[in-house]
């Protein structure tokens, strides 16, 4: 990751949380700290009062979110895994998860550190590089955007489940790389002047998704009524970011 991309990665993370956010470089106290398991907690400003009401270690390493956080880049990031889709248009049928996979042309991806992350194994990320088919045991991907319009939160480690909307009450993404764009958040970079949209690229647990009416819309339902662990229970095992794509617009 070239200088430049990392002060743009980290505007763009600044985006997502809507707080500053600045390379972690050896502080004593780790207050602050933005890491894997809390960066969902905290990526949507309007709920952050929520988590900071909740008894647990998230809210210990966000007490002063509303300011700064800090992230250690080599932790967060797996540059490894980052793929520049900026200048490739295809066509290509691709398959993840026995769904279709349309890749992000147009965009840049930066792979988050999921690898060994999870109890369950690697296998819901399959295997790395090119392929046009699925392999056994991995999840399709979907892309999330996260404008004020587009989602309602999220908290705790996990999307936050919204209202009832559109189909169902729970969580919202999409297949389609185009339908996820016009849910993004914006910025324009202080460092080169270009201007961003940002997006998360997940992969979805497809036992516990509803293809809704619409068939670009998957819904990881959240029962009206569950309460906040059965909610976070839920989307920890439905719905996982493994990284974060931005487009110059």
């Amino acid at each position: 990751m070239s200088a430049v991309d990392r002060e743009v990665v980290l505007e763009a993370l600044s985006t997502l949380l809507q707080t500053t956010v600045k390379p972690y470089s050896g502080l004593k106290e780790k207050s602050g700290e933005l890491n894997i398991v809390n960066f969902l907690a905290i990526a949507f400003g309007k709920h952050i009062d929520y988590v900071l009401s909740q008894q647990d270690t998230v809210a210990g390493f966000i007490s002063d979110v509303r300011h700064e956080m800090f992230v250690d880049m080599d932790e967060f990031f797996d540059p490894r895994f980052d793929f520049d889709f900026t200048n490739i248009s295809d066509n290509s049928i691709c398959m993840r998860g026995n769904e279709p996979y349309k890749r992000p042309c147009g965009w840049y991806r930066f792979a988050l550190k999921v690898l060994d992350k999870y109890p369950d194994g690697n296998a819901w990320l399959g295997k790395d590089g090119w392929r046009s088919y699925s392999v056994a045991g991995e999840w399709p991907v979907s892309y999330h955007g996260t404008s004020i319009e587009g989602a309602r939160g999220i908290i705790k480690s996990h999307y936050k489940a919204g209202p009832r909307e559109l189909y169902g009450r729970g969580i919202y993404s999409t297949y389609d790389i185009e339908q996820a764009s016009g849910y993004s958040r914006e910025f324009t970079s202080k460092k080169n002047g270009k201007k961003y949209r940002v997006l998360m690229q997940n992969r979805i647990n497809p036992v516990m998704r509803t293809v809704c009416d619409r068939k670009d819309y998957w819904l990881i339902e959240v029962p009206e009524g569950s309460s906040p662990t059965v909610e976070k229970e839920i989307v920890e095992k439905s719905i996982r970011p493994y990284g974060i794509l931005l487009k110059e617009v």
